[in-house]
């Protein structure tokens, strides 16, 4: 990992990332090598539109004049560049084309951008045992695709014995399933790391519960008869567009054991209705306990391939990085509990305010491995033991409650989830590249009594 403190220093731009630079100097080597790399022209000098810009794209930046000129400078900060997943050996040879930013300060104006076209759960939504559909959360990588149902048809082919074509009207004449089923970004929690993976800047509500109607994807893969030679299933959708310097349509593979689990779907409906725009119509791919980025929507094709995919969103994209090397891929969901916030919000902070006296917290917890065991409530310092429902769903969230006397004055409340093994939450999130699987301690500032919470 190539980290450099910045101060006073301006957001430029290389290919299609951005990265700061020190007013008046040069660009650091492995960004122009990282240039190099994405133009594919190994000695091409870095042009100068690619690293200066007008002092108005210095965005994100508190400004504030500067002595005796009039003008406007970036506030002191220290910021890091990332080569990321570019990790530059000690010969300066970059050895991976993934770059991201990691910043201490404000948010820049193209996470603003991503945030929103991409929305989140509002925590109160947590009371809800199943998310209105308008209410769960939602990301677009790239444009949402339109699709003529008429004409859309899903292909089933590669390394197979019998190819297939279905249509819509055929998938639904088919079995019939429908399962709850919580889904979280994998990014979810990625604004709390710090320094701050620059990307879609999630806070906590990455997540939803919804129930997806659809046909079991495994008696079609039966049907079309894998060959023994195939070791994967590429999932490929309508939506296409650049991401890491490279065009492709947005596409995950699972193994076929995965891919033949029982309750994987091609989802056509969720919460009785038949899928909107933005979560994938007119078929998505549903698999339970997975991170959502394996749910693949605007769902096209399904290839049996006899090699490891190597496309973008599979082998460089969704990866727990660190320093240097690929990382681990992200898979199956982490254990995870959220409160529901108590009372009523201060509006810029979102600090809540309760009557002093009895206050029942309330939340969810859920995992993709294995089940929830306990959750646990923290009171000013102090764990117990908080109530737990009775599952709905094998893959959905389960409810908890906690009874709180709540003394006037000022606390901090916390919970975390335990699952059947002991894997509790951290305390703190493990940082990483990407921002992925950020599964932290949830913690709520809580102010009991006074005249605002009474308006409750």
């Amino acid at each position: 990992m190539y980290r450099i403190a910045v101060y006073r220093a301006r957001m430029v731009r290389v290919g299609p990332t951005l990265v700061w630079v020190k007013y008046g100097s040069k660009v650091p080597k492995p960004l122009q090598q990282l240039h190099n790399l994405r133009s594919g022209a190994p000695s091409s000098p870095m042009p100068r539109s690619l690293w200066t810009c007008p002092q108005s794209s210095s965005r994100g930046l508190r400004s504030t004049p500067r002595p005796g000129r009039g003008k406007k400078t970036p506030d002191r900060r220290r910021l890091e560049v990332h080569t990321g997943g570019m990790s530059v050996d000690s010969d300066g040879q970059a050895a991976s084309e993934v770059a991201t930013v990691s910043s201490t300060g404000l948010i820049t104006r193209e996470e603003l951008q991503l945030a929103s076209r991409n929305h989140a759960l509002p925590l109160e939504m947590l009371r809800w045992p199943i998310t209105p559909v308008g209410m769960h959360y939602l990301v677009a990588h790239f444009d949402i695709p339109l699709i003529d149902p008429a004409n859309w048809r899903l292909t089933v082919g590669g390394h197979v014995g019998h190819s297939h074509q279905f249509t819509l009207s055929a998938l639904k004449h088919r079995e019939r399933r429908t399962l709850a089923v919580t889904m979280e970004c994998a990014g979810n929690g990625r604004s709390r790391l710090e320094p701050r993976p620059v990307s879609q800047p999630w806070d906590l509500g990455g997540i939803g519960t919804a129930e997806w109607t659809g046909t079991p994807l495994a008696p079609i893969l039966r049907e079309a008869e894998i060959t023994p030679e195939a070791i994967e299933l590429v999932f490929t959708g309508a939506d296409r567009g650049v991401q890491g310097g490279t065009e492709h349509r947005y596409a995950r593979s699972l193994s076929i054991e995965e891919s033949m689990a029982e309750d994987v779907l091609l989802a056509y409906e969720v919460n009785g209705q038949p899928l909107p725009p933005q979560h994938g119509y007119p078929l998505r791919l549903l698999v339970p306990g997975w991170y959502g980025m394996t749910n693949v929507k605007w769902l096209e094709s399904i290839e049996a391939v006899t090699q490891p995919f190597d496309g973008f969103q599979q082998a460089t994209a969704y990866r727990y990085q660190q320093d240097s090397g690929p990382g681990e891929p992200v898979q199956r969901m982490k254990i995870r509990a959220l409160m529901a916030p108590p009372g009523i919000p201060e509006f810029f902070t979102r600090d809540r305010l309760v009557p002093a006296g009895p206050v029942m917290l309330e939340g969810r917890a859920w995992s993709g491995s294995l089940p929830v065991g306990r959750v646990e409530v923290c009171l000013d310092g102090e764990w117990s033991e908080a109530h737990l429902e009775h599952q709905t769903g094998t893959h959905a969230w389960r409810a908890w409650t906690f009874p709180w006397v709540a003394a006037a004055g000022e606390h901090e409340l916390a919970c975390r989830a335990i699952d059947s093994a002991g894997n509790a939450q951290p305390d703190v999130g493990e940082w990483n590249v990407q921002g992925m699987g950020n599964n932290a301690v949830q913690r709520l500032k809580v102010t009991a009594g006074g005249s605002r919470a009474r308006q409750e």
